[in-house]
């Protein structure tokens, strides 16, 4: 029996035996290798990569950059044609003006208007003093001829201007009510006037920007992504022409959801880059992902039907990168790193 142990043969056995076992024990963390410290490679560098696009059509008249150069806030990437859009800025100008004008026509009526009764009004009033006249005069009259000094001549002269001066009044009356009404007229008219004129200056703005709209700037700081459009390249709202990658980068780590009992927001994390030779970088937990992967998929898997494996689903943490560190500057979004999280760690303080 002890020969049968020291043969070679066997001794080689039981240590593969014990191997086997030992790594089986490493590859599901059982003791002695339980470890706090949990590990994935499905981890990438992301980032906010902004896909630059016109808003107006046009023919592209200048491409003052080129693949992969680092830009600033403001700087020019595309222009596009803007003869026609400085026409429309004109054109809309114009036409502001004339609005403008008619707007300035109606106050010029207001006061015209205004006139008119002030007009109307004095003239009823020297109607309404002959009417005052010609009514003593009958009055006069009447009692004259009721006294039997009056003659019928007289009499009815005085009647017919008494009645002239009554119908004189009504129709400088009827005048002050037409020129009120006339007035009333050019102030409610006013009002569609201002909104022709807020409009007129709504349709500026809008060429202006348009105009505007033919420059196509970078909105951070950054680098580009390759420059797909061409000098004379007929483009349209939408025309993806370059990519622009700011510097605000960080980690998205895949972890399955058995590794995530114990991770805590703020927790330091440690990962490696691959296209840095694995170089060893640090950060922190930022937040995780509010379901898992498989919940944002395009087309979700039916579970209830069929034969079932149950397959460990994968969530996304975010690991926001420390400032400070060498070599930071050379990370860029897509890039694979190996993500370790030590679930024992302490979280700091956000």
């Amino acid at each position: 029996m002890l020969k049968a142990l020291r043969s070679p043969s066997t001794i080689i056995t039981l240590i593969a035996g014990v191997a086997g076992v030992f790594l089986a024990l490493y590859a599901w963390r059982l003791p002695p290798f339980a470890t706090s410290v949990e590990t994935t490679d499905n981890a990438y560098v992301r980032g906010m990569v902004t896909m630059m696009s016109p808003q107006v059509s046009g023919y592209v008249v200048e491409v003052p950059v080129k693949d992969y150069q680092a830009v600033k806030q403001g700087d020019l990437l595309v222009r596009i044609d803007d003869r026609t859009y400085v026409q429309k800025v004109a054109q809309a100008e114009a036409s502001l003006a004339a609005q403008k004008a008619t707007l300035a026509n109606s106050h010029q009526q207001e006061l015209s208007a205004k006139a008119n009764i002030a007009a109307a009004e004095a003239q009823l009033q020297g109607s309404q003093a002959a009417e005052k006249r010609a009514e003593l005069a009958w009055n006069r009259i009447q009692n004259l001829n009721e006294r039997s000094i009056a003659s019928t001549s007289e009499v009815e002269a005085a009647r017919a201007t008494l009645d002239q001066a009554k119908a004189t009044v009504a129709q400088h009356q009827a005048a002050v009510d037409v020129a009120q009404q006339s007035l009333q007229t050019i102030i409610v008219n006013r009002a569609s006037l201002e909104a022709a004129v807020s409009g007129a200056e709504a349709t500026v703005e809008l060429a202006k920007i348009d105009l505007g709209n033919t420059r196509i700037v970078s909105p951070r700081d950054g680098h580009l992504g390759e420059v797909g459009v061409r000098l004379g390249q007929y483009v349209t709202a939408g025309t993806q022409l370059v990519a622009v990658v700011p510097q605000d980068l960080w980690v998205v780590a895949n972890f399955k959801e058995t590794q995530l009992d114990g991770m805590q927001i703020g927790q330091p994390v440690t990962f490696t880059v691959d296209a840095l030779r694995g170089t060893e970088l640090k950060g922190h937990i930022e937040r995780f992902s509010p379901a898992a992967g498989s919940e944002f998929s395009v087309i979700k898997a039916d579970n209830a039907t069929g034969n079932f494996t149950k397959i460990a689903q994968r969530v996304g943490v975010r690991v926001s990168i420390d400032p400070g560190q060498e070599q930071v500057e050379r990370l860029t979004p897509g890039l694979s790193v190996i993500v370790r999280v030590d679930k024992a760690a302490a979280p700091s303080a956000p």
